[in-house]
């Protein structure tokens, strides 16, 4: 620091009177390093808040470059618009340093007077110091010189950039509305083609029914043209004529009753259609699981009022089979059933559904092993509970054994027999057909007329390989056992 004698106190103080209209940058002196002579050798930078500007359009560009390839149309006229208003955000920053550094120079020149003036009035080691002063002021002169250099080159590079982000952000938004353009023709060129394909659909259909009015057309042709050779006194092609005429009428007839039954179908089939909605069929077509009827809509009438009756479909699908006793809104398929789909006609207040299984009952996996291993056996035992026994419920829940032999089948429990025939016609044997929760695992025996029992086997696969072994033991007797009128089906 300057030092300054007491005796020129009051003096110095009126010299160092600076204008108001002088601004600084900052609150404190500047830090120099200063070498011999009083020259400036390094300049102890402080920390800015920010990059420098070069580096900021340096670093813009490249993130330019690089995401040009990779963005979109719209997203990249979107990044020229905020690249061109960071350039003149740049732009007006740097207008705002030419006017600080014009405050400068201002500031340094009425320093350099102050202190010129001093010099003139001091003496000695003062004098020296206010020279050392003169020269730190012209070095400080230099210097900002030299950025006001760095400044101008800035400041052209940044007006060059925003020129550029101008013509980049017009191109961007002529490729916008070029790239629209041509999303707006392909449109229109998809509507014109879905248009043909359209009038294409309506004119196959227009060909199509002429098509049958030109073959009705021929049909009334052959007519008169057999009516033409009959009235010729050609009896030979009159009588061929009449027969071929014969047999169309036949033909007409036939189709026309087919033609008939069809629309009648697809009329009751198009007034239950509402109706039939209100109704599924749950459960897998397979042995050993249970179909069951459910409600799927509010509106559906309760199952208990209604009426219920099971069929069975032949292969061919021809006709439909009632099962007899088939009557409740569960049922449980059994070996006979394996090949056909199965049906149900739910019947209430003079309205009828008609459901039906997706495809036709399959055999379950592992029964065909479980077969193989019983017939190894002459002698097989069931472990079975009692569940009706003539029509009624049987109270005792106690365990018996049902034996299946090759030529009888026998129903005890220890040394006490509760039922013993040998295969005979009238004897019926088929799943049970009261539903309930166990369905899969109960089957209905009827030893002999006035003498029948339901049994609830221990699982659904001990349920069926009892039917297929006791049915293949009586058919080796002669005898066809099944279930109510189940003797067609074997």
């Amino acid at each position: 620091m300057t030092r300054v004698s007491p005796e020129f106190g009051d003096e110095v103080q009126a010299v160092w009177t600076v204008s108001a209209d002088v601004s600084f940058q900052s609150d404190q002196f500047p830090k120099y390093k200063l070498g011999p002579n009083n020259e400036i050798l390094e300049e102890i930078k402080e920390d800015s808040k920010g990059p420098p500007l070069k580096e900021v359009v340096v670093q813009e560009t490249n993130q330019l470059t690089e995401q040009h390839k990779r963005l979109s149309v719209r997203d990249l006229a979107s990044k020229f618009d905020k690249n061109l208003a960071a350039a003149a955000k740049l732009s007006e920053e740097a207008k705002l340093k030419e006017v600080a550094s014009l405050d400068g120079h201002v500031l340094l020149k009425k320093l350099r007077d102050a202190l010129e003036y001093l010099k003139g009035r001091l003496a000695g080691r003062n004098k020296e110091d206010v020279e050392k002063a003169i020269s730190l002021v012209e070095a400080l002169a230099v210097k900002l010189t030299q950025k006001e250099g760095e400044l101008i080159q800035e400041k052209f590079e940044v007006k060059k950039l925003v020129n550029f982000l101008k013509q980049a952000s017009e191109d961007a938004k002529k490729l916008v509305n070029q790239e629209k353009s041509f999303a707006c023709a392909e449109i229109e060129s998809a509507r014109a083609v879905v248009q043909r394909i359209g009038e294409a659909l309506e004119e196959q259909e227009k060909n199509q029914s002429s098509g049958k009015q030109q073959e009705l057309e021929e049909l009334i042709e052959e007519v008169q043209e057999a009516r033409r050779i009959k009235l010729m006194h050609q009896p030979r092609k009159v009588v061929d004529m009449e027969h071929e005429l014969r047999e169309l009428r036949l033909q007409i007839r036939e189709k026309c009753t087919i033609s008939l039954k069809l629309q009648n179908e697809l009329a009751r089939s198009m007034k239950a259609e509402d109706v039939s909605r209100i109704y599924e069929l749950n459960g897998a077509e397979m042995l050993g699981s249970i179909l069951r009827i459910q409600s799927c809509s509010e509106e559906a009438i309760e199952l208990g009022k209604c009426s219920i009756q099971w069929y069975r479909l032949s292969s061919q699908c021809s006709r439909r089979e009632p099962i007899l006793g088939a009557n409740k809104c569960v049922y449980a398929p059994e070996p006979i059933d394996v090949g056909r789909v199965l049906e149900v006609d739910i019947t209430s207040n003079g309205l009828k559904v008609t459901l039906a299984t997706d495809g036709p009952v399959e055999q379950g996996l592992d029964l065909g092993s479980y077969l193989e291993t019983l017939l190894r056996k002459p002698n097989n035992d069931f472990s079975v509970v009692i569940s009706q026994m003539n029509g009624r419920n049987y109270s005792s829940h106690s365990a018996h054994l049902f034996h299946i032999g090759k030529t009888k089948i026998k129903l005890s429990r220890g040394w006490i027999t509760k039922a013993r025939e040998s295969y005979s016609k009238s004897m019926q044997l088929c799943g049970f057909r009261g539903g309930g929760n166990s369905a899969a695992k109960s089957l209905f025996w009827q030893a002999r007329k006035g003498h029948s029992f339901v049994l609830v086997f221990e699982s659904e696969r001990e349920r069926n390989g009892a039917l297929i072994l006791a049915r293949k033991y009586a058919f080796d007797c002669n005898v066809l056992l099944a279930g109510p009128d189940d003797d067609a089906l074997l």
